[in-house]
């Protein structure tokens, strides 16, 4: 059985800035990252084939640049890493990316092995939709199990999986027949890190590229072209002008007292 794991890459969002007459990420020395939640979704995939002996492919659309995520999985362990890249396919919402990632699945099902299980992460961090990972379970017609924190079991020859899911405030235990989508939340494991001698395996590992011509979808129904959604402003937040109290660090005490101060001046600490 084939295991596959979708990741994305994204940018580090803790230093992402916005342009002001454009609306638009500024992208030029913004450095990228693995979306952590994917990062999980890997590891629920790697520690399933420690388990089991199933091999895992994992999958990514994004630019030719995103080629440097794929080999970060390829170092974890993956057998086989693959990025989606074409032009037609820039600009996607969820649902052209979801169109997108389900075509590629339904081909590693047709060609390669029988897909049992696709792992995403619950949400990306530029996006926080958490639509894709559905998307693609309706698509391919998965079973669809979202905000699992635990593979409790799974049996392969009876093609079964029983999982929880993590609600708020209760946990769910849930039984579905393979094949099945799986989105994970961090509380689901936590990451491996590579060995050196996967690190060094990984920078001359083969990473395939699927384009449009390999997939043969329909320009109209990838990228921009086949998103009904799309992003028309995008700025920071505004807030209130605030102002320096004190010094925490030299005088923490004298700091404290002006805080003190000046809550009891606008009412706002009881007395």
């Amino acid at each position: 059985m084939l295991i596959v794991a979708c990741i994305k890459q994204v940018p580090d969002t803790t230093q992402v800035k916005i342009d002001p007459v454009t609306n638009t990420l500024v992208r030029e020395g913004i450095p990228f990252i693995m979306n952590p939640y994917d990062t999980h979704a890997l590891e629920a995939a790697l520690q399933l084939k420690d388990r089991f002996g199933c091999r895992v492919a994992v999958l990514s659309m994004g630019p030719p640049n995103a080629e440097a995520t794929l080999r970060k999985a390829l170092s974890a362990g993956v057998d086989r890493a693959i990025l989606l890249s074409d032009r037609c396919f820039g600009g996607a919402d969820t649902l052209a990316t979801s169109n997108v990632l389900a075509a590629a699945i339904r081909r590693l099902n047709d060609t390669v092995e029988p897909v049992g299980l696709v792992i995403c992460g619950k949400q990306t961090i530029d996006g926080d939709t958490a639509q894709v990972g559905p998307g693609i379970a309706v698509r391919l017609g998965f079973q669809q199990l979202t905000l699992v924190d635990r593979v409790e079991e799974l049996d392969l020859s009876g093609r079964r999986l029983v999982v929880s899911r993590k609600l708020e405030g209760r946990h769910e235990r849930v039984a579905a027949p393979l094949p099945a989508l799986l989105t994970v939340v961090r509380e689901i494991n936590r990451p491996r890190y590579p060995t050196v001698p996967m690190r060094l395996a990984a920078v001359t590992a083969d990473v395939e590229v699927w384009n449009n011509e390999v997939l043969q979808l329909d320009p109209q129904t990838v990228g921009l072209k086949g998103s009904p959604t799309w992003v028309s402003k995008i700025f920071s937040p505004e807030r209130d002008k605030g102002e320096i109290l004190g010094d925490g660090v030299a005088d923490p005490a004298g700091a404290v007292k002006l805080l003190l101060d000046k809550l009891l001046e606008k009412d706002l600490l009881p007395l």
